[in-house]
């Protein structure tokens, strides 16, 4: 993308949110890596650090291309402004090995682990959209429950690189509940285990 995004303010804007499978490119831009130059991350902290960060470009284009994919994205007005990665809890080998986030039981959780929202597009509310479109992205691949492990911020803000995780109040307002402390921590603010069951 060649302009400098910026959030329109002169219309109300259309956004919506769409699953990230065959938008590799979009996907791209959404976490800063598709300018020249540009170092964002891949998204391969959860799923497989082990991947060498020249190979990671590759590892995302073949997620986007297979089902289910490896998230969603949001749009306003047709532009890509941000990116919530969400997928089953298999596809995150770092939360299969945590020291910090535990494991509950062995029911079939899609987790939301990481928000990301475009600079311009910042302060608007589209990471309300991003998890509600996270949790029909889970829905629809029959997924029993979400969860995700947000950041406690005791009302204070929190700074883009903390909050990437989410917060507890983001994820209460979209129906979570409160299931469980983790030993995590980001921004040195304690993390909790939030849970949404979508069946019975």
């Amino acid at each position: 993308m060649t302009t400098k995004p910026r959030f329109p303010l002169d219309h109300e804007p259309e956004i919506d949110v769409r699953p990230a499978l065959g938008r590799f490119e979009d996907f791209a831009t959404a976490v800063g890596t598709q300018s020249p130059g540009a170092r964002g991350c891949w998204c391969m902290a959860y799923r497989d650090s082990r991947v060498a960060p020249d190979e990671r470009p590759d590892y995302m284009r073949a997620a986007c291309a297979t089902e289910p994919g490896p998230g969603v994205l949001v749009y306003v007005d047709d532009v890509v402004a941000g990116w919530c990665s969400v997928a089953p809890r298999a596809s995150y080998r770092r939360l299969l090995h945590s020291r910090t986030i535990p494991i509950l039981d062995d029911r079939d959780a899609w987790v939301a682990v990481c928000f990301v929202v475009r600079a311009g597009y910042r302060g608007h509310g589209l990471m309300h959209h991003l998890l509600a479109g996270a949790v029909d992205q889970a829905r629809s691949h029959g997924a029993e429950v979400v969860e995700g492990y947000p950041v406690e911020t005791r009302g204070d803000r929190v700074d883009v690189i903390s909050g990437y995780v989410g917060t507890v109040e983001l994820f209460e307002k979209a129906g979570f509940e409160r299931v469980s402390p983790t030993t995590g921590r980001s921004g040195g603010q304690p993390r909790w285990v939030m849970r949404k069951p979508l069946t019975p």
